[in-house]
């Protein structure tokens, strides 16, 4: 058909151009001021062949192949010159890119060649495939499946349109880097969790899959979990006190280290070590129906105020001595910890569940513990 015409060794022959052209016409014709093109005049019957790092030898016949406008009519050049010329002045060793790249490769190739030029090493890799189905990942599977395809925020200032970045949703580099290595790679063991030290040991471009890799979204989740759980006290306070900041939440200094490694627990983004604890810098507006409707009883009221009064009394409130003055409690009263803890946990946080009570209660600090049970008791009568 007519999409597969090739300007090529044979039809070349047909067209009007400098090589059926005599000179004179040709100079005559560009005086004139009538529009040309240049193209890269391809050898006949040639075998261009090159090593792919990751593909091996690749061989090409130039008779397959087509004369590609190097230097278009306005004068500029095409991607594929300026491309070669930009990497060799640039001193460009490896040439890293997608496989949709390769059928030009062989072009390139030949340019480099015509150049007196070494070529850089080359290698065509696979495709990031859609999560759900076939076909590569695209911009469009990302806002579908609410995922960012973009490693930072990105807006197009022409048509409005915006696109999360990996950056802004929470991603450390390490994880990300770690997520983009092992897709298509993997260093023949068990091993998941790489260090950018262990990665730079480990990766070999030349043990990439040929095929594409499915992208997952929850893998990459789950290497960011990893890494965020990882990080030292200090590092993750940090991280709590920036995000308590962006929101104008404040939490006291000496208890910064304390809620971040409680929230690490259950936290895969820097921003989940406040809302998972939004109970430890505000008061609860509501409180979880099913632990309601399951556990607070008609005596919970009574309970909650007993154990007030002993807080109250309490001349530390740390968490051991907390502890120790509830189930010196439920030892008098001879009340299993199912029949109180429930209770106490959503007159306190308004949660059903969530990390150690008698933590949450010191990090709180007393006052604001026997506020919030007196609330409860009222607003839950």
């Amino acid at each position: 058909g007519a999409s597969n015409w090739q300007y090529n060794y044979i039809t070349r022959e047909n067209m009007k151009n400098s090589l059926t052209l005599a000179k004179d016409e040709v100079k005559a014709k560009i005086a004139a001021g009538e529009p040309y093109v240049i193209r890269m005049k391809l050898p006949r019957d040639h075998e261009v062949r090159f090593e792919d790092t990751i593909r091996g030898w690749v061989s090409v016949n130039t008779n397959n192949m087509d004369d590609k406008v190097l230097f278009k009519g306005d004068g500029m050049p095409t991607y594929h010159l300026a491309n070669i010329v930009d990497d060799h002045l640039m001193e460009i060793s490896h040439v890293i890119r997608g496989e949709e790249w390769l059928p030009s490769a062989p072009l390139h190739v030949l340019l480099y060649e015509a150049f007196g030029w070494e070529s850089p090493i080359f290698a065509h890799l696979p495709l990031l495939l859609k999560p759900d189905g076939p076909g590569k990942l695209s911009k469009r599977d990302g806002d579908r499946l609410g995922f960012p395809v973009f490693p930072i925020d990105w807006k197009n200032d022409e048509t409005q349109e915006t696109a999360s970045g990996y950056r802004e949703t929470g991603f450390y580099p390490g994880a990300f880097i770690n997520m983009l290595a092992l897709l298509g790679w993997n260093p023949g063991t068990e091993q998941e969790v790489f260090s950018l030290q262990e990665l730079i040991e480990a990766f070999d471009l030349g043990s990439v899959s040929k095929s594409g890799a499915k992208f997952d979204f929850e893998k990459g989740k789950w290497f960011n979990q990893v890494y965020l759980r990882g990080m030292s006290e200090e590092k993750l306070a940090s991280a709590l006190k920036t995000e308590l900041n962006s929101r104008g939440l404040h939490c006291d200094e000496k208890h910064l280290g304390t809620v971040a490694m409680m929230m690490s627990e259950r936290a895969t983004f820097p921003k989940d070590l406040v809302t998972e604890g939004l109970f430890l810098f505000e008061r609860p507006s509501t409180y979880d129906e099913k632990t309601l409707t399951k556990k607070w009883s008609a005596d919970s009221p009574k309970m909650m105020e007993d154990i007030s009064s002993r807080f109250l009394a309490l001349v530390t409130f740390d968490a051991a001595s907390i502890e120790s003055c509830f189930k010196g409690y439920l030892t008098e009263k001879e009340l299993g910890f199912g029949k109180v803890g429930p209770s106490f946990r959503l007159a306190v946080t308004g949660k059903g569940m969530g990390p150690s009570m008698f933590t949450i209660c010191e990090v709180l600090g007393k006052e604001e513990v026997l506020a919030r049970i007196s609330l409860a008791i009222e607003k839950l009568k």
